[in-house]
């Protein structure tokens, strides 16, 4: 089968590696240069410690296993298995990660309740104070700005997959073919539309205006390098209020009794902090709903994420040397990994995987593949 992918993204990316690896001939179209949406602007992890539970822990667990497959064959994917820990500092807070470990899934997603010391001896970065720190050993992470640059290198060695940047698809012709704007035609026994949150022109013209997927904004940073490793990932509790796996009466009572600071709840914030390759770390973030999304970034919340890590580390942050905000897709019917749809015969959508992209695009394209007979 020849294969139309259109997105270079991760999902994209993801669809066309699947596709090849099936046999099939992959035509990947992208209208940038490379991608430059949410698959760079992200954390690169692989979170499967706060995924509800059901086909999105499922769907997360079954990522993990293929990016760690993928990561062994492309070293450059920058694949590291580090696991996560969330400090708590007081007794709310450890009554949601103890609720966490009753889960009768907490086995799967390696849920582990460490002693302050014992975090500290798996992480020798967090000196600050807490008490304790919810460890879950499935979470990973990979290189977000350059993972799709070299999960194509090596999808450029095989002669059944061909990249062709700077063309924006304007048009679906008939069936299995697409129109781009140099007016070239491309078929294929399939089209596959991953256009993250490009969800205007083509995609309102063929899914309608009642397209159940929402844009997100957020604001990121990098600093320079810490000078030491971060040996795992690091989420602080406000995580708990944004993970759908902690819901429940004790959550409700960390909201009850312990409400967030007020620029955390106006930004519906929660600390992510991870390292990337050249020991800077990546720092975040926030969550903005509400059209027209501001055009500027603001300080405050740099300022809040900035003082959380800085008290889990237990000294100053290495300078910021980047800050952007990113826009995301999030389909907004519930229990719903992304949204998959047929638009016509031989051309789907597959779009909306809200902040699961990086972490599940690998299952979502094997779950298309398998969907459509590839």
């Amino acid at each position: 089968m020849r294969v139309i992918v259109v997105g270079a993204g991760v999902v994209g990316t993801m669809h066309a590696w699947h596709a090849v690896e099936r046999g099939h001939e992959v035509v990947q179209i992208e209208r940038e240069a490379e991608a430059r949406g949410a698959s760079l602007r992200n954390f690169g992890l692989v979170w499967v410690s706060g995924r509800a539970g059901g086909e999105e822990l499922q769907a997360s667990l079954r990522a993990r296993e293929l990016w760690e497959a993928v990561g062994s064959r492309v070293p450059d994917l920058g694949f590291r298995a580090g696991g996560s820990l969330t400090p708590v500092r007081d007794a709310h807070e450890r009554a949601v990660a103890e609720a966490a470990l009753a889960r009768p899934d907490a086995a799967a997603r390696g849920y582990k309740l460490l002693t302050a010391e014992e975090a500290r001896a798996l992480n020798p970065a967090l000196r600050g104070d807490f008490e304790a720190a919810l460890y879950c050993e499935r979470d990973a992470a990979v290189e977000p700005r350059t993972a799709q640059r070299a999960l194509r290198a090596a999808l450029a060695a095989s002669p059944n997959y061909t990249f062709l940047p700077g063309r924006e698809v304007r048009d679906v012709v008939g069936e299995h073919a697409v129109r781009d704007d140099h007016g070239d035609v491309h078929r294929g026994g399939a089209v596959v539309l991953c256009t993250g949150a490009w969800l205007s022109g083509l995609v309102r013209e063929l899914a309608g205006p009642d397209l159940p997927v929402r844009r997100v904004r957020l604001q990121m940073m990098q600093t320079d390098p810490l000078g030491e490793p971060l040996t795992t990932s690091v989420a602080d509790a406000d995580s708990f209020r944004y993970y759908p796996a902690y819901r429940g009466p004790a959550l409700d009572r960390l909201n009850a009794e312990q409400p967030q600071p007020a620029t955390a709840a106006a930004h519906r914030m929660q600390l992510l902090m991870t390292q990337r390759a050249d020991g800077g770390l990546t720092i975040g973030d926030t969550h903005e709903y509400e059209h027209p999304f501001p055009f500027d970034t603001l300080d405050d919340p740099y300022d809040h994420l900035s003082r959380v890590a800085e008290g889990f580390l237990g000294r100053p942050l290495p300078r910021v040397r980047r800050r952007w905000a990113g826009v995301y897709a999030q389909c907004t019917e519930p229990d719903r990994v992304v949204y998959r749809r047929r638009l016509r015969e031989g051309v789907w959508l597959v779009t909306g995987p809200g902040g699961r992209g990086m972490t599940c695009a690998p299952a979502i394209a094997e779950r298309t593949a398998d969907e459509l007979g590839w």
